[in-house]
């Protein structure tokens, strides 16, 4: 239980206290309401004595009565009533509430701190008021008159005859059978006769005069004079005289509750009160004498249809307001104005001397005749009552347990019974204190009563006797809870009178607290709060929600504080003060419970308790509270079932209508529904893109629909770096800021964003439905602000003084937005700016209601389907908003940064309207979307502005060049028709007569005319519009070729396209158009080629010929149906080499290649002139029409090719190279530029393919780039190690394997560091020899027997420097096979010859070859060391021969 302000003896002592009548005149009850008092209320502040009473027991023995009280009230003539009783005590606990300032307690228990009130002021008044309002019973005489004051005033003309009138009454009251109420103690009640002075109106004389007759009369012992009202009524207020009636009067008995209309003397102070009181229970009430008879009981109501036990909560709220009124009124009507100090300490003197010389006495003496009587009387009357029961009986009686008992409480004693005379003196002795004779007497009253089973005097008996045993002092035997136990199970079980059963629990737990005992007191408490006793005599919910109440503070105070069952009984205790109208009450009880609750995954018990907090402070007018406390059952992630949800939203839409209703002018309230993810909002700038049309394939930019990629991020980047930096001249901007469309949460938002006025933002909201219940949001916009500025001006930053208005900013409202039940949806809203400024997006604002039937009917829930426009309001949606507040991302940079959490900004919802800009789009005509690889297709690409600005600059960057092309720069453009790929070539070509079949043609063009220069940067492209202007409105197509990739599989390509507005902008410099196209390749050629050097000399001795081997294969698998490819050119180009003519062609001039056949073709290459930067066009054809390789767009891809190429390899080199130069670098670069070759082939193709029964001839190119003499090159040069090491077959399989297969690496990458010395293959291209000699010599051996054969040895110098050359012919051939093969001969003459060759020279050396016998001979055994001139033997190597030189000798 709570801490109370009493002590538990305090408590009982003045609970019960002898009672004294006061019948007073009319005249005497004028004098005191002259103080705004009846006389009883004039005594009440003084009715308790300050010093120590002195009295004798019946042995004589002296006896201390310490701090008496005594209660002095005007006499009603018939009992309160049950209707009345519940009023009072109603209106007691609801104005009695917590004040501001209450003291609480903090427990700790485990991981609870709980704030709990450490007083229960309620509690203790409800406890006063009942147990003053208990009305008076005939089985017990705590309640009954011992004495009754008779009150006359002095100014009355007959002051004695009016107390004999008094007398008379007071007598006729007592004795007459028509008086069933008062009870009176004894029948000699005492009298005592005080008259009442006025000082200020009457004569002091006459008022001595009277008292010295009465004190004549009846005894200077029984009456007394009272002195009142020494100050006038008309006296100054200034005098502060102190009110010690207020207290009392707050908390007043009942009689202030009620009117009675008995007589004249009943006293009436409130008669507003009297609707509360059900009238016609006086009809139903019989009073016949018996009240000791339950039915007849004044408390009984189980007969009586009261309507008044039910409160409706708005009544209730009425009732209260008017009890604070009155409250208020009387509070504030002075009481006690004429009286003055002294008279405050006459009347105290009176009610000592009353009290000294006519109470104490009286009692004293009838506690002594009781006591005779009971000697005498009982004497002989016991022992033969009691003789007689053992001569039938035994000797003991034996004791039968409460549940055998019969229902006796009916049982009657007559006044005179020996038995009740021991419970009137047991009650007289525990008035005064004399608790130890109390006790006995209870105890011997209580085996009588039980001897006789009078059940309801045996449980009165067993209470006072538990309570008097507790009370004695120095606590001689143990407080006896058995007995109480007893008593009130008595009194509920068998005698039905729960008025004395709370009673006993009331007392009982106050003294088991006291002890400490708090388990025990929460039982007892609980025990007496079951729902099943609302009908047994009075409305149990307002007592079951005190005791609830209490039993959970004895549950928190226990030495181990029981936290849960403590918020357990508060809500149950909540509940029923909710049910018995006590709503501030149940508030404070369920919100005390919560503390434990919450946050502990208590998730169902927590919405019920939100749930009801709710209600219970929408009934008290306390909107927020009830605001807060649903708007908890909504933004936790509730488990309740969808009806509930659908409950606790409709409540909570209420709630808020009424909040906003009363302040309709404040601003928008924060919406907990639905959730929004803030980081997932994202924010798009532009106008959404046109669909294709037709064969018009749009640019796919981007858009809301896409996901974010953040490698396709970065690459997008790189791409407008690129752009960038080539139009500023090589140099990026300082104040460049990449364009970004769309914002999200990877998007890098430190900076402000840009838009442009008159296009949308569209700013994306990702909300969410936590609940089952689908969400209706209607008129759903942002919520933004802006401020104008002109960024134009001169100073930038400039603010226009401009209101900001809808004129301003545009926003789009979407109507009805629904979100199903637990729905993520993501909902758009757009704003159009018409001003450039700062707009800042601060949230959403919206209605939030909910659709009408959403309950699951048949297991199918009618949300699903419904279609915007269809849906059916309830009647109930509010108007709110919610914030958009997103937080930047983690900074950790610094080591401050590292050691804090700080975030950075997040300006996505912040951008810039900058000045019109231009706008373009871009459509893709015929653009296909499968090629073969190397395929050649021509498409059209058509650019139109939709802004109002013209546009310029247009240039097109991708990190792929050689897939596309608009043409060169001098190109002469073919003839605009969409279907190239049918009707003609996409390649510029000219008839070629038969004669020139095999023979090269020659042309040439310059790499700067196709965009590909040096120092340029083949990935930006410049777009060539007509006048470099694209006006407002205008659209124009050009023309675009595109190559295949050499690689098979699916190719996304992105093309970014930059363009810029004519007038120049402070804040935006360009824009740009993203496109990504998806190309799939399919196989088609796979091209080798070598070169090696001819080991032949001609052309006057010039060694610059070479040879060169092309390999075509068909590896089309003839999936796009591919019936045959036609090899129709071969092209070179080159700066120093170009393409002769065919070698071995065979007659037949058309070369195809059906599925899985590979051809072999052999070429002659010379040296060209030097034609300085230019590049030299060498074509081979093969048909009737020659394909112009030096023109758009074969010249185009093959450029591009060439410069990726060239960006790979440079790439390379630059990886491997070494900071530090060798001192022979020069010598090492000077031997391999002897092994090189710049000489690039293009093998050009026809296919032809059925598609739809219908046959298509498709046009395509590849590209061979070869380096290196005898070094084999590919088409495909990502994966020429693989097939370098496997063979061609081989690669095929491999390609047909896992792709885990083909991530092994089966050789080293080459070229892993730069070469400090050459490699003998290197060394071998220094010289080049060649032996001049018949094939075969005809000698007579006969004749002679030594063959002398004349054999010349060409040298020729193939370096760019001076070599040194020694020819060495003592080599012998060694190895068995060659002997075998090729037999053995000698030269003659010189062994060794030492020249030295001049650049490019051609040296040719005389030699003799002798033979002795016929047969087939090799030449090839000379050696040949070279080194270059300028050098040491550093590099001396032998010259290998490519071939044997083979010589047949025949005999004649």
């Amino acid at each position: 239980m709570a801490q109370c302000v009493q002590s538990v003896q305090e408590f009982i002592q003045d609970s019960f206290v002898p009672l004294v009548a006061a019948l007073c005149s009319e005249e005497a009850e004028r004098l005191t309401r002259k103080n705004n008092l009846g006389f009883s209320e004039l005594v009440k502040p003084f009715c308790r004595l300050t010093s120590e009473v002195h009295m004798r027991d019946p042995n004589n023995q002296l006896h201390v009565i310490k701090n008496l009280k005594i209660a002095v009230n005007n006499i009603i003539t018939h009992s309160p009533q049950p209707g009345g009783i519940r009023k009072l005590l109603n209106d007691v606990v609801s104005v009695s509430q917590p004040t501001e300032g209450l003291v609480t307690n903090v427990i700790t228990a485990g991981d609870y701190d709980l704030n709990i009130s450490a007083t229960t002021p309620w509690f203790e008044s409800y406890r006063e008021s009942f147990l003053q309002s208990m009305p008076a019973s005939d089985h017990e005489f705590l309640n009954h008159y011992v004495a009754c004051m008779l009150v006359v005033s002095s100014g009355e003309p007959e002051p004695v005859e009016q107390f004999l009138k008094l007398s008379q009454e007071q007598h006729r009251i007592q004795h007459s059978s028509e008086y069933a109420y008062p009870k009176w103690f004894i029948p000699n009640t005492l009298k005592y006769y005080v008259l009442l002075h006025d000082v200020s109106a009457g004569e002091e004389q006459r008022a001595d005069s009277v008292y010295e007759e009465m004190k004549q009369r009846y005894g200077t012992q029984g009456c007394y004079l009272l002195k009142i009202n020494s100050r006038g009524s008309n006296r100054g207020a200034d005098e502060q005289i102190p009110d010690p009636w207020s207290q009392y009067l707050q908390k007043n008995s009942i009689q202030t509750q009620e009117s009675y209309d008995d007589g004249p003397y009943t006293v009436i102070s409130n008669r507003n009160a009297d609707h509360l009181i059900s009238a016609d229970l006086d009809n139903d009430i019989q009073v016949d004498g018996l009240s000791n008879n339950f039915k007849a009981h004044p408390l009984q109501l189980d007969h009586l249809s009261d309507t008044s036990s039910s409160f409706d909560g708005t009544d209730y709220i009425k009732t209260t307001s008017s009890l604070h009124e009155s409250k208020k009124t009387s509070s504030g009507t002075p009481h006690g104005a004429c009286l003055t100090l002294t008279d405050h300490d006459r009347i105290r003197q009176f009610i000592q001397e009353f009290t000294f010389r006519g109470l104490l006495p009286h009692i004293e003496k009838t506690i002594r005749q009781l006591n005779d009587q009971l000697i005498s009387r009982k004497g002989l009357s016991r022992s033969l009552f009691s003789a007689t029961k053992k001569w039938f009986s035994g000797s003991k009686v034996p004791e039968k347990s409460i549940n055998e008992l019969k229902n006796t409480s009916g049982l009657l004693y007559p006044p005179e019974a020996p038995e009740l005379q021991i419970r009137k003196m047991a009650d007289l002795c525990f008035l005064v204190q004399h608790y130890e004779l109390a006790y006995s007497c209870y105890h011997t009253a209580k085996k009588d009563f039980l001897n006789d089973q009078a059940m309801l005097y045996a449980a009165g008996a067993l209470e006072m006797a538990a309570v008097s045993a507790f009370l004695q002092p120095g606590a001689p035997r143990p407080y006896p809870a058995h007995y109480m136990d007893t008593a009130i199970q008595t009194y509920r079980d068998i005698c039905k009178n729960m008025v004395l059963a709370e009673r006993c629990v009331l007392l009982s737990a106050e003294i088991l607290k006291s002890q400490s005992k708090y388990s025990d007191a929460a039982a007892l408490l609980i025990r007496l709060t079951s729902e099943q006793l609302t009908w047994m005599g009075m409305d149990s919910d307002l007592r079951s929600a005190l005791l609830l109440e209490q039993a959970a503070h004895c549950f928190i105070n226990m030495k181990s504080p029981m936290v849960r069952k403590f918020a357990f009984h508060m809500i149950l205790a909540g509940h029923r003060y909710s049910k018995a109208g006590q709503k501030k009450h149940a508030l404070r009880c369920y919100s005390q419970a919560m503390q434990v609750y919450k946050g502990k995954g208590w998730s169902l018990a927590e919405d019920h308790i939100n749930f009801t907090i709710g209600r219970q402070s929408f009934t008290l007018r306390q909107l927020d509270n009830a605001v807060s406390a649903f708007r908890h059952i909504l933004i936790n992630d509730s488990k309740q079932p969808a009806a509930q949800q659908g409950t606790f939203l409709r409540e909570y839409l209420y709630v808020y209508k009424n909040v906003t209703q009363l302040s309709p002018d404040g601003p928008l309230p924060q919406l907990p529904l639905p959730y929004i993810n803030n980081s997932a909002t994202r924010v798009f700038f532009g106008h959404d893109r046109r669909p294709s049309e037709g064969e018009k394939q749009a640019a796919t930019h981007i858009s809301l629909d896409q996901e974010y990629d953040c490698e396709s991020s970065h690459q997008w980047k790189e791409l407008e770096e690129q752009v960038v930096a080539v139009v500023n001249k090589g140099i990026i901007p300082s104040n460049f800021q990449p364009t970004q469309y769309c914002l999200n949460s990877y998007s890098d938002n430190s900076k402000f964003p840009l838009a442009v006025v008159e296009e949308p933002v569209t700013v994306e909201v990702a909300f969410r439905n936590p609940l089952k219940v689908p969400l209706l949001l209607t008129d759903l916009s942002l919520l933004w602000k802006f401020q104008p500025k002109d960024f134009s001006a001169k100073h930038n930053g400039e603010t226009k003084e401009l209101a900001c208005g809808n004129d301003m900013i545009g926003a789009e409202v979407i109507a009805e937005f629904l979100i199903n039940s637990e729905e993520t949806k993501m909902a758009r809203l757009k704003l159009f700016p018409h001003q450039t400024g700062e707009l800042h997006i601060l949230g959403v604002v919206y209605n939030l209601g909910t659709i009408q039937g959403t309950m699951m009917l048949d297991g199918i829930d009618p949300s699903i389907g419904l279609q915007a426009g269809k849906f059916v309001y309830n009647g109930m949606s509010v108007r709110g908003r919610q914030e958009l507040e997103i937080q930047g991302p983690r900074l950790n940079n610094t080591k401050e940064e590292k050691t804090s959490i700080k975030y950075g900004p997040d300006r996505r919802l912040d951008p810039i309207i900058t000045e019109e800009m231009p706008l373009l789009e871009v459509f893709f005509i015929n653009f296909p979307t499968g090629l073969l690889c190397g395929e050649i297709r021509k498409a059209y690409v058509e650019f139109v502005n939709v802004s109002k600005c013209p546009l310029t600059a247009l240039k097109v960057v991708s990190k792929h060049p050689e897939f596309f092309t608009f043409g060169g720069n001098t190109a002469v453009l073919t003839p605009l028709s969409p279907s190239a790929s049918e009707n003609c070539s996409a390649y510029k070509t000219v008839v070629t007569d038969s004669t020139s079949v095999c023979t090269a043609l020659m042309s040439s063009a310059s790499s700067v005319n196709f965009g590909v220069g040096t120092g340029s940067q083949p990935e930006v492209i410049h777009v060539p519009l007509p006048d470099s202007v694209l006006l407002p409105g205008a659209s124009v197509q050009l023309p675009m070729w595109l190559h295949g990739p050499d690689e098979e599989g699916v190719h996304e390509i992105n093309f970014l396209f930059y363009y810029e507005s004519i007038k120049k902008h402070s804040k935006m410099c360009h824009r740009v158009l993203r496109h990504t196209a998806v190309i799939c390749t399919s196989r088609s050629l796979n091209v080798r080629a070598t070169v090696c050097r001819s080991n032949a000399l001609e052309d006057e001795g010039k060694g610059d010929n070479m040879l060169v081997f092309v390999d075509v294969e068909n590896i089309n698998t003839s999936e796009a149906g591919v019936k045959e490819f036609h090899i129709v050119q071969v092209s070179s180009n080159s700066k120093h080499w170009k393409l002769q003519k065919a070698v071995n062609l065979s007659e037949d001039k058309d070369y195809k290649l059906a599925s899985r056949e590979r051809g072999k073709l052999c070429f002659k290459a010379v040296r060209c002139k030097n034609s300085g930067e230019n590049y030299t066009f060498a074509d081979i054809v093969f048909g009737n029409e020659q394909i112009i390789s030096s023109a758009s767009p074969c010249a185009d891809f093959f450029f591009r090719s060439l410069s990726s190429e060239l960006k790979r390899t440079h790439t390379q080199s630059n990886m491997f190279h070494g900071a530090a130069k060798q001192p022979f670098d020069e010598a090492v670069r000077l031997i391999q530029k002897c092994s090189e070759v710049d000489l690039n082939i293009v093998v050009l193709w026809k296919a032809y393919v059925v598609e739809d029964n219908k046959q298509l001839i498709l046009e395509g190119q590849h590209h061979v780039v070869l380096h290196t003499v005898g070094k084999e090159a590919f088409s495909f040069p990502q994966k020429q190690g693989f097939k370098k090491i496997l063979g061609n077959s081989d690669w095929e399989d491999l390609e047909q394997e896992s792709p885990e297969m083909v991530l092994l690496k089966f050789f080293r990458p080459e070229n892993t560091s730069l070469p400090t010395r050459p490699t003998s293959e290197q060394l071998s291209n220094l010289i080049k020899t060649s032996l001049h000699y018949p094939e075969s010599f005809n000698h007579s051996f006969h004749q002679k027997s030594l063959c002398l054969v004349p054999v010349t040895l060409l040298l020729s110098n193939c370096s760019e420097a001076d070599v040194d050359v020694i020819i060495d012919l003592r080599h012998k051939t060694t190895s068995p096979e060659a002997l075998e093969i090729h037999g053995s001969f000698t030269w003659l003459g010189q062994t060794q010859y030492k020249r030295q060759l001049k650049s490019q020279e051609v040296y040719s050396l005389q030699l003799k070859a002798c033979f002795v016998r016929t047969g087939v001979y090799n030449l090839g055994t000379h050696r040949v060391f070279a080194k270059l001139a300028d050098q040491v033997t550093l590099f001396e190597t032998s010259q290998q021969n490519s071939m044997p030189a083979l010589i047949i000798i025949n005999n004649i």
